[in-house]
């Protein structure tokens, strides 16, 4: 009995501990239940908050205003491209109204139709929307002042840094243009972007950003003007693909003004093609025709293997039997006789010129003529220089030597054609071209650009027998008389290439350039022109086309440059001009008076970072904000108007 009542205790005292594991159980799952209901509620609530709150374009479009990029000029301190404060325009989707509204309105800030701005906004595929890039000043302000009033909903103006090129189309291919993020891109801006790029330098403080280099350019405007007004109606009237005209200072290598057209402007570059971007003057190629004869003989009478009196029979063409018997004909122009060295300049003899290079061997006529820079990059300063087409001698045939006496078989570049004449017009002396002239850091520091030093590479004999016959061709017998000028002394040589064909190989009949060469004065040469007009229609000889235009820069330019000529005045003087230093404007924490100043004495203010400055239009300032003694702050933006 006793037993029984043990293990019925036991079995009670069991029951009663599964019992109250089971109740400790329910508690637990209980609470762990409303625990989680709990964290999901919070869940749920936070994420419907983020759902219906407003959304906020993300950080990373933030974008910082830096220290500004160096400016350009020319070699006279008229700016070419300056730093400029620009915008873009962008929309946070998630926030915008509605969304033809919208389009409507942001029509005339945008110069898009709604419709294209409309489907913009629906085709992208991100909420962030790039809507203009680098918008100007003037926009900027209509754009932010909409904002304030409450339209434009969702739209966002973001200062950056951008660049403005005041000559607009003037020399638009050597000076470049920068991209969104203010790199340079093309011409200067980019062969010296490193240059002109800010910096950022560490002081004991903190880092301090700043402007980069000034880089004064070789070129004139004044000159550059010229010769483009020139160019523009001689690509009207011949109805030609493209026209190349440059001048040059023979003596320094200085290039003056450099044109290539059509053309195009760096401010609207969307509007631009690859062709019209093309700086041809230093990367395009071409066969010069009749102009490189200067040079054939040029390098075979500094040889000695022909002389001022050696002549050659011209009967209409060229003609020589090979040693394998391959006969090889070049036809000429017309009949001349007997020519010497003069007239294969003056009547441009193409028999004259391949006979005459049969005197020297084919090694040494291409070493001389790659003294003068053929096949050979120049180093002028322009990014992507051609170095043209020139083969080494163990690669020429029979017929290369009379052949490319004449400019054809050997493509050059305006520039190198420009640094060869520099050996006819210095007494021998080759001079390399540049388009740099010097380099200014903020400091105050100057740096010179020289490619390659002068070398002597034509005795003056030979240098001044060529311009003799130079001058010659303007005369009433030569194919260049159109180029002549009352009371100057100007030299030239014409020439009209056939082009290649690209489809065949062979040269096309349809398809030449018309190109001349000028050296002024003959006796004393200062000034060096060259014209190219490409694929022209109609009449193509250069004599016609290209020689006319020559006189008309000549003429121009004497008068402008002050090269003598009959009709100029000369007055003796020691050289010496004094010239009052130019008042430069200063500011500190009084607003200054700027009426009047000029454009060129504002630069050194852009290279300032502790100011925030901005100038519109070109000559002298007309109008200021903030007014005369104004207090100045920080955070002042100075507003300078600009009138010629």
């Amino acid at each position: 009995m006793n037993e029984f009542y043990t293990k019925q205790n036991r079995a009670n005292e069991d029951s009663t501990e599964s019992g109250a594991t089971r109740i400790a159980g329910k508690k637990r799952f209980f609470k762990f239940a409303v625990c989680f209901a709990i964290a999901a509620a919070a869940v749920v609530i936070h994420y419907a908050v983020l759902m219906l709150s407003p959304r906020k374009p993300p950080r990373a479009v933030q974008l910082e205003h830096t220290a500004g990029r160096g400016t350009i000029l020319d070699r006279n301190g008229r700016v070419l491209a300056l730093e400029s404060r620009m915008g873009d325009i962008t929309l946070w989707r998630p926030t915008m109204g509605n969304v033809e509204e919208l389009s409507r309105e942001l029509s005339p800030f945008l110069e898009q139709t709604p419709d294209e701005i409309l489907n913009k906004i629906t085709t992208s595929p991100s909420d962030f929307i790039y809507l203009r890039r680098q918008i100007n000043e003037s926009t900027m302000r209509l754009v932010e002042a909409a904002i304030a009033s409450g339209r434009l909903r969702g739209v966002s103006v973001h200062p950056v840094p951008g660049r403005i090129y005041p000559e607009r189309e003037l020399a638009a291919q050597l000076i470049g243009f920068v991209g969104n993020d203010n790199t340079g891109l093309a011409g200067v801006e980019f062969a010296f972007n490193d240059e002109l790029a800010s910096h950022t330098r560490q002081n004991a403080k903190a880092r301090d950003k700043r402007f980069g280099n000034q880089i004064f350019l070789t070129l004139d405007i004044n000159v550059q003007n010229i010769l483009e007004d020139i160019s523009r109606r001689v690509l009207e009237q011949t109805r030609a693909e493209a026209v190349m005209f440059m001048a040059m200072d023979p003596r320094n290598g200085d290039v003056l003004g450099s044109v290539s057209l059509p053309g195009f402007d760096p401010n609207s570059i969307q509007t631009s093609n690859p062709v019209s971007r093309m700086d041809r003057p230093a990367i395009w190629a071409f066969e010069p025709g009749s102009t490189f004869k200067i040079f054939s003989l040029a390098a075979l009478m500094e040889a000695g293997v022909i002389g001022e009196d050696t002549q050659f029979e011209c009967k209409g063409y060229y003609e020589r039997i090979t040693a394998r018997g391959e006969r090889i004909v070049i036809n000429c122009l017309g009949v001349h006789g007997k020519v010497t060295p003069r007239e294969i300049i003056v009547l441009s003899c193409n028999a004259g010129a391949a006979y005459a290079a049969d005197r020297m061997s084919t090694h040494e006529f291409h070493d001389r003529l790659r003294d003068f820079g053929f096949g050979v990059r120049t180093g002028a300063g322009n990014p992507g220089e051609t170095a043209g087409f020139f083969r080494p001698a163990d690669q020429w045939s029979e017929r290369s030597r009379p052949t490319i006496s004449m400019g054809q078989e050997i493509s050059v570049s305006a520039l190198q054609l420009l640094k060869a004449t520099t050996a006819i017009a210095n007494d021998g002396i080759l001079v390399s071209p540049r388009i740099i002239s010097r380099i200014v850091e903020p400091d105050g520091t100057v740096r010179t650009f020289q490619p390659e030093m002068p070398r002597r590479l034509l005795s003056p004999k030979v240098s001044r027998a060529i311009r003799s016959y130079m001058l010659d061709t303007t005369s009433s017998l030569g194919t260049g008389w159109r180029a002549h000028v009352q009371d100057l002394s100007l030299g030239v040589k014409t020439g009209t290439a056939q082009m290649i064909n690209p489809a065949n190989g062979a040269y096309s009949t349809t398809d030449f350039i018309s190109n001349t060469v000028a050296i002024l004065p003959a006796e004393n040469p200062s000034l060096v022109l060259y014209l190219a007009i490409i694929k022209p229609q109609g009449e193509v000889l250069a004599g016609r086309i290209a020689a006319p235009p020559i006189r008309d820069a000549a003429d121009a330019l004497i008068n402008y440059l002050g090269i003598p000529r009959g009709s100029n005045q000369q007055i003796a003087h020691s050289g010496a001009i004094p010239i009052p230093a130019l008042p430069y404007p200063v500011i500190n924490d009084i607003m200054p008076n700027f009426a009047g100043v000029a454009k060129g004495q504002l630069v050194p203010l852009l290279l300032r970072g502790d100011l925030q400055i901005q100038i519109y239009g070109d000559g002298w300032v007309a109008r200021q904000s903030p007014a005369p003694g104004s207090p100045l702050t920080q955070d002042t933006v100075i507003i300078l108007e600009l009138e010629n």
